[in-house]
This record gives structure tokens, C-alpha cells and sequence, in this order.
């Protein structure tokens, strides 16, 4: 399972790569906007130069032509750029047509079976379940997964199911436990996966014993 961090922050970026945490980097027009409202196009050049693998940037229409137009030139920022396109009706013809062009595209805003199974169709290569967005509407996020995961293999689906920000370590554990092929979380999520309570107590149980003890070094 791959590992996305979602931000626009570079220094959060190169945290994560440095650490080789993360496999690419997922962004939101929120999370750009918090780092640099003046100059969003900069900023995510910033973003592609500072990520090591594929960069999910989202565009800024929602119309046929004008998604078409802001995926292609998102596209030009690098050839690491996966364009993300709202999957809305209006969209689809869009997918198809970046596709065509060899744009990566990846659906976003998918909540049910059908829906990623039609992005795929239309040439999407992956497909983002936001998680937080279901369970607030009170669905189970994990067993949509699970369900989504099930149908791509029964029919040889090759679009990446992708979950958009699970909370904590369970949610993140379930994800990777339905097979999903990747999962997008927010710096503070990655790093509270790094911890555990136990953990703690044993590296105070290791600094205990260690300054108990009187090592000698010797060279021979």
C-alpha cells in the first residue's frame, strides 16, 4: 500500500521524503491556498520539485472544457502530475479527453461502487475515497472499501483505489487490511503513526537500564 502525504507544504514534504515515508504527495486547493494565496502556480512548483514521486494536483473548474483545459496545463508542471477531476457529469467527457492525451487523471469526490467503476471507464487511473466526507454522512467508510476492492478484482479493474484521509491508526490499519492500493493523510496524521503509548515506555525502560550500565570500548 502507498502512502500519500496530503499537503502543499514543502517543508512537510521534505520531512516525509527525507524519512521515505510517502510515495507522492496529494494536494486540495485548501491545503495550497493555507501555504501561498498570492501565487498558487508557484507554489505548486515548489510542490513538484519537492516530491519524489507522483503529485495529485485538482483543478479549478467543473465544466467540460474549462476541467479540460486546467488539466492540461497542470500537466505541464511535470510529468509526475496526476490531475485530480471532481467526478460529476459534466466532467466526464474531460476524463476521456486527458486521457486520450496521455494526462493522468484521478477521480475524486467517489462514494459508491458505481461511481468508481464509471470513473474507471471513462480513463481515470485512480479513484479517491474521502473518508472523513462519509462518515460524517454517517456511512462505513472501511466496509465501502472493502466492497470497492472486491468488485475491481472480481472484474480485473486496474484503477488505484485510493483513501483520502484516514483519522488515526485504525482507520489507517482497515485501509490497508481491504487492500486498498493507496492511502492520502495530513502530516499529523503521518507522524502520530510513528507513535505508540508502548513505545514510549519502552525506549524509557531502554534509557533506564542503559544509564545503569558502564560500557567500555576498547580497540584491538
Amino acid at each position: 500500500m502507498k502512502i500519500y502525504l496530503a499537503s502543499a507544504n514543502v517543508d512537510e514534504i521534505q520531512w516525509a521524503n527525507g524519512r521515505r515515508l510517502i510515495d507522492g504527495v496529494l494536494t486540495t486547493h485548501g491545503l495550497v491556498r493555507d501555504e501561498d494565496p498570492s501565487s498558487e502556480r508557484s507554489q505548486l512548483l515548489d510542490v513538484c520539485h519537492a516530491s519524489q514521486g507522483p503529485i495529485f494536483l485538482t483543478v479549478h473548474a467543473l465544466t467540460a472544457a474549462d476541467v479540460y483545459r486546467d488539466g492540461r496545463e497542470l500537466a505541464k508542471l511535470s510529468d509526475r502530475v496526476v490531475v485530480q477531476v471532481p467526478f460529476i457529469e459534466d466532467a466526464f467527457e474531460a476524463i476521456h479527453r486527458l486521457t486520450a492525451d496521455g494526462v493522468a487523471v484521478a477521480a475524486t469526490l467517489i462514494f459508491s461502487v458505481a461511481q468508481a467503476f464509471l470513473a474507471a471507464r471513462a480513463g481515470a487511473v485512480s479513484v479517491i475515497v474521502p473518508l472523513d466526507d462519509l462518515a460524517i454522512a454517517g456511512h462505513d467508510a472501511v466496509a465501502l472499501l472493502r466492497e470497492l476492492r472486491a468488485a475491481f478484482d472480481a472484474s480485473g479493474c486496474e484503477a488505484d483505489i485510493i483513501a483520502l484521509r484516514p483519522t488515526n491508526a485504525a482507520e489507517f490499519a482497515a485501509c490497508a487490511a481491504v487492500g486498498v492500493d493507496a492511502v492520502a493523510v495530513g502530516t499529523d496524521v503521518l507522524r502520530a503513526l510513528l507513535l505508540h503509548p508502548l513505545t514510549d515506555r519502552g525506549v524509557d525502560r531502554f534509557l533506564q537500564e542503559l544509564s545503569k550500565r558502564h560500557v567500555s570500548w576498547s580497540i584491538v
